[in-house]
């Protein structure tokens, strides 16, 4: 395997990790000699992915957490360096964009649990595990998940892509304030093909695919990997800061 995808010794935490997006980049970075940390709100899932991470070899810890709650990042935290002594990779990849009838439906509980989710969550995380980033030696990588909400606003997604526009905010912002040490940049995928997407009315999605996205389909989640790959390694060395589409030339 070519070196500068390679990552021993090196330990990235993930969450939203146990399934989807998340669970394809922590099998990949494990893969490619990484120990990870798979974080969710399922423990169960958590530790499925983490015996996948053991039978290639590497060491893992799943974590339940729910990212919405401070205390929680606070433990995750404390036991990732607790048990590896160190953190290079850290993906803030764990979200939620709940349905709603209508705007006036959403209520302040619901509200406050997506920014929470998808905003305040990642936030907390990239200050606690970016300040010890910037204590070690090499430095580390943030890497921020995104979405073409926050680029390509839509009905029916309201709280959930501002929350991303702030994610995106969020990446050049912490970029300059863990500088030069740490790296924060941000994958912003389209419509992938995940277990989520089993909820959807993909007769409905294929046709409009077929119209609004250059290639013409949603991403399968392994063509993710290549991006997550790319900034967390020397390959990225001078990347920071970015914002990166993997939408397939999506339209919306």
């Amino acid at each position: 395997m070519d070196e500068l995808f390679r990552f021993d010794g090196k330990v990235a935490v993930i969450t939203g990790g146990s399934r989807g997006l998340g669970k394809a980049m922590a099998l990949a970075f494990a893969e490619r000699g990484a120990d990870v940390v798979i974080a969710s709100r399922k423990l169960e899932n958590c530790e499925s992915v983490a015996n996948e991470v053991r039978a290639l070899g590497q060491r893992a810890l799943a974590r339940d957490c729910h990212v919405g709650r401070w205390e929680d990042l606070d433990r995750l935290a404390d036991d990732a360096y607790r048990e590896f002594g160190k953190v290079d990779i850290l993906i803030n990849n764990a979200g939620m964009s709940p349905l709603y009838p209508s705007l006036s439906a959403v209520t302040e509980e619901l509200f406050d649990k997506v920014v929470g989710v998808n905003l305040k969550g990642p936030y907390r995380l990239s200050a606690l595990i970016g300040e010890r980033m910037m204590e070690q030696e090499e430095g580390g990588c943030i890497i921020n998940v995104s979405s073409n909400a926050a680029t390509h606003p839509s009905p029916n997604a309201e709280p959930y892509g501002a929350c991303k526009a702030g994610i995106n905010s969020l990446t050049l912002s912490l970029a300059h304030a863990f500088a030069p040490k740490v790296r924060v940049n941000c994958i912003q995928p389209g419509p992938f093909l995940t277990d989520i997407s089993k909820a959807w009315d993909l007769e409905a999605f294929n046709r409009d695919a077929k119209k609004n996205i250059a290639l013409q389909r949603g991403g399968e989640p392994e063509e993710v990997v290549g991006a997550a790959l790319y900034l967390a390694g020397p390959t990225g060395s001078y990347t920071t800061g970015a914002v990166i589409p993997i939408d397939g030339g999506s339209r919306n």
